[in-house]
């Protein structure tokens, strides 16, 4: 631990003077200085013991400098560029003026380091002056907001379009699916048993190798057992040795949701003025951005407006913001999220244990709202199964895994490397996963939950789960456009766990509706003629896929609770037809939004559970 600087306390001396600050205040954000290894600056504004105005003042005033109001006076347009924007948000300074031939720099962060990098950077001849942190990120998106809009949008795209899915279907998937699909109605014209039994067959290895691939999932990821020494070695790290951590937060119109965010976010144990938070807000969204104003949240909250522009997607408004991060790492969460408050540091821990080629950690989701009705029981199970079990079986075979769409934690260099979320693929989480291991990173599992707000009416599921699968049928298409490139890449076992968990997902909800009618119409036996498509081995086949295959599905999901000591879910289980069917009509409407109009983001409501409605009362009901 070092000790805090005599400039940092000659100027907390100075906010004692001016009466910003008690001695009290002073002596603690001094111990908070030195114990987080951060400026004393960023220790008061954690604490939020003075207004941010009021502090800058106070630092111009210590370093003999102008202060500016930067939203009055903005910077001249002609003395800042756009391919500095990145520099002057991290830097936290920006060209401002020019006056008597020397160009005035306005910065958040006066000192030597800052000298010396304005010197390096626009030579000797440069006077400073000081703005607030929050109006040199306002004057950024101000002088550059198309700018960066457009490479939010379109920098994949550009630079990799192959792994864009700006372009729906390529040429070739087309000509692909048209021989396909001629090919049938040809069988079907000349030979129909014979091509109904060859469609059949094809269709029941399948549904067997999916069953048989899950199960394998299971039988790795569930013998996992806990990881008790990332606990440990977390709650070892101390605050100076933790790095600066960016907290993404995108929104829209969910402004009764920010006090529960925030203190959630305060309830994490990392040290504040080491937490960058970015509360990503649409510019249109007033409602929202007055709401987060008027909160007068401590000074590691930022709000970022992203500017109008299509899509307007959660991804788009995350390349934006990544342009003003300024951690070493990167973490998503969403406006509902309550992440378990250990979780950054076991993410550093896990970070600092792994191979070099970890690029990201993804923690498990689960929802504090699991008791709430049927759907809330059946949703959670699906999660259960999918991060308690899937998941861990992913990554013990180096099969790609498909992130979820938050709590997954990046390093931040890799995340801009690759160019940071695609703005046209509705789930950007999942298909990142699988552009980190395509380009020789590693994803990784970190045994930390956040929990979430399951949706419990069924519109807002079905609009939910059917971006899902449209965003899955976007990754599928991407990512097989050179089928044996990317099977080179990633191996044959990281090429079949893709085509089952991804593209499996998908026809099984697509074709599930499908099977059960055949063998409705079978078992009824009032349809005649299905016996010549129904030969006596593939007879047996299909109805070990239907009776045993879906059996051990829905043991599966039994297995899925046991891991959090859910019991009481267990029998819910045996429901699992009802669930599959009305996922089945998500995977319907995703795919017709996918031909009509494949980039619309349908937004999932939140703050409509009960849980939360009662927590929003009482939070007013404090306030008042």
């Amino acid at each position: 631990m070092q000790p805090i600087s005599s400039s940092d306390r000659a100027l907390g001396d100075i906010l004692v003077a001016r009466r910003v600050l008690t001695l009290g205040q002073l002596d603690e954000a001094i111990a908070l200085s030195e114990a987080w290894q951060v400026g004393l600056g960023n220790a008061i504004l954690s604490r939020n013991w003075a207004e941010p105005a009021v502090y800058y003042q106070a630092v111009a005033y210590h370093y003999d400098l102008k202060f500016v109001d930067l939203i009055r006076e903005p910077p001249d347009l002609d003395l800042v560029l756009e391919a500095d924007a990145d520099i002057y948000a991290r830097k936290l300074m920006i060209p401002w003026k020019r006056s008597d031939g020397r160009l005035l720099i306005a910065t958040a962060a006066p000192g030597p380091d800052t000298v010396l990098f304005a010197r390096e950077r626009w030579g000797t001849d440069v006077t400073f002056v000081v703005a607030t942190k929050f109006d040199i990120i306002w004057a950024v998106q101000a002088a550059f907001d198309e700018a960066l809009s457009a490479r939010a949008i379109y920098e994949l795209a550009e630079l990799s379009p192959e792994l864009s899915a700006q372009r729906v279907f390529t040429p070739a998937q087309v000509i692909f699916g048209y021989a396909l699909l001629s090919l049938t109605l040809l069988g079907l014209a000349l030979s129909p048993v014979t091509t109904l039994i060859a469609i059949n067959v094809a269709m029941s290895v399948f549904y067997l190798g999916n069953f048989v691939f899950k199960g394998v999932l299971v039988l790795f990821g569930g013998a996992r057992a806990a990881d008790e020494t990332i606990a440990i070695e977390a709650r070892a790290l101390s605050d100076e040795e933790l790095p600066v951590f960016t907290v993404l937060v995108p929104m829209y119109k969910e402004p009764a949701m920010l006090p529960m965010l925030a203190q959630a976010l305060r309830e994490l144990d990392y040290p504040l003025g080491k937490l960058d938070i970015k509360l990503v807000l649409e510019a249109s969204d007033h409602e929202t951005i007055e709401v987060a104003a008027k909160l007068g949240l401590e000074g590691i909250f930022e709000i970022i407006r992203v500017p109008p522009s299509h899509p307007q997607t959660k991804p788009k408004a995350c390349n934006f913001a990544l342009q003003f991060a300024r951690g070493e790492f990167l973490v998503i969460y969403d406006a509902e999220d309550r992440p378990e408050p250990d979780q950054l540091r076991k993410v550093v821990a896990t970070f600092r244990k792994s191979s070099a080629n970890t690029a990201c950690l993804q923690c498990s989701l689960s929802y504090f709202n699991f008791s709430e009705n049927w759907l809330t029981h059946m949703f959670t199970l699906d999660y259960g199964l999918w991060f308690d079990q899937m998941l861990p079986g992913l990554d013990r075979l180096n099969i790609p895994i498909p992130l979820g769409g938050t709590s997954n934690h990046f390093k931040i260099e890799v995340l801009r490397e690759l160019h940071g979320w695609d703005p046209f693929n509705v789930t950007e989480d999942a298909d990142l996963g699988v552009r980190l291991t395509q380009k020789g990173y590693r994803v990784g599992i970190v045994d930390s939950t956040t929990f979430e707000e399951a949706s419990c009416h069924a519109g807002n599921w079905i609009r939910q789960r059917s971006r899902w699968m449209k965003g899955y049928m976007q990754t599928f298409l991407v990512h097989t456009r050179r089928p044996l490139r990317f099977m080179r890449m990633i191996g044959p076992l990281g090429f079949l766990g893709f085509v089952f968990f991804i593209g499996g997902t998908v026809l099984s909800g697509l074709l599930n509706p499908l099977f059960w009618l055949l063998y409705i119409a079978w078992m009824i036996a009032a349809v005649s003629g299905l016996e010549a498509v129904f030969p006596e081995p593939l007879l047996f086949l299909s109805l070990f896929n239907l009776l045993a295959g879906n059996g051990a599905l829905m043991f599966l999901n039994m297995l899925a609770p046991i891991r959090r000591g859910w019991l009481d879910l267990i029998p819910y289980s045996l429901t699992a037809f009802g669930y599959w069917a009305i996922l089945s009509i998500a995977t319907y409407r995703g795919l017709w939004q996918l031909l009509r109009n494949p980039f619309y983001w349908e937004k999932t409501h939140h703050g409509v559970s009960k849980h939360v409605v009662r927590e929003l009362a009482q939070a007013r009901e404090a306030v008042a």
